[in-house]
């Protein structure tokens, strides 16, 4: 008697190779979503760093905020805090605090500015107050895919009301902190509060309020 040969048909074997590729592609998908999963969670930890790191040097520098206008490269004279779409940038202001570890001749008040360009916030300081018209401002870039970079300001602490509890009444608030341009030379005083507000790529609005410690 010959014994019968034991082994795989041609159907059995397309059968358990259809289900190998069918686990391979469920545990490739599971593995793609996990890692993409990764790649999203550490996007938005770096954006939200990002974002906390802007918000920290802009909070340290309008804590410092003092009233000192200066000379621009023209000549003329800004206030110590400007802004708005009506003025040269968003926000300007001049503050204390600039260290001076190696004792430099040089004053310890700066003026910085912040504004948007190329959808990059924009921080500019420059090492001298009133400037001649070779003056470059030191730009850092603070953050990124910003789409917009809106200010408003508030003259009295005592006119700030929170609407309902959840937004602030903005009635009351101005979008431009200029001097009135029909006094030639003059300026304009600090505000008691301002609002920043930034829009974000992919994450929409976000908004603080700042109010400016009292002179």
């Amino acid at each position: 008697m010959i014994p019968m040969r034991s082994g795989f048909t041609l159907i059995e074997v397309l059968i358990a190779m259809a289900i190998t590729g069918v686990i391979a592609l469920l545990a490739y998908s599971s593995l793609n979503t996990v890692i993409t999963s990764v790649d999203a969670v550490r996007r938005e930890a770096s954006q939200t760093h990002q974002l906390n790191r802007a918000f920290q040097v802009l909070s340290r520098d309008l804590r410092q905020v003092v009233e000192r206008s200066i000379r621009d490269e023209f000549d003329g004279l800004e206030s110590a805090l400007e802004g708005g779409p009506l003025a040269r940038q968003t926000l300007a202001f001049t503050r204390a605090g600039w260290h001076n570890t190696v004792d430099l001749p040089r004053s310890t008040l700066q003026r910085v500015a912040y504004y948007l360009e190329d959808e990059q916030l924009i921080r500019a300081s420059w090492a001298v107050l009133d400037r001649a018209g070779s003056a470059e401002p030191r730009e850092v870039t603070l953050l990124r895919d910003v789409e917009a970079f809106d200010v408003q300001f508030l003259q009295d602490v005592g006119q700030l009301r929170i609407d309902r509890g959840i937004e602030l009444d903005r009635r009351l608030w101005a979008d431009n902190w200029i001097a009135d341009v029909s006094q030639p030379g003059s300026v304009i005083g600090l505000p008691a509060a301002l609002v920043i507000r930034l829009e974000l790529e992919g994450w929409g609005e976000v908004e603080r309020l700042y109010v400016l410690p009292p002179l």
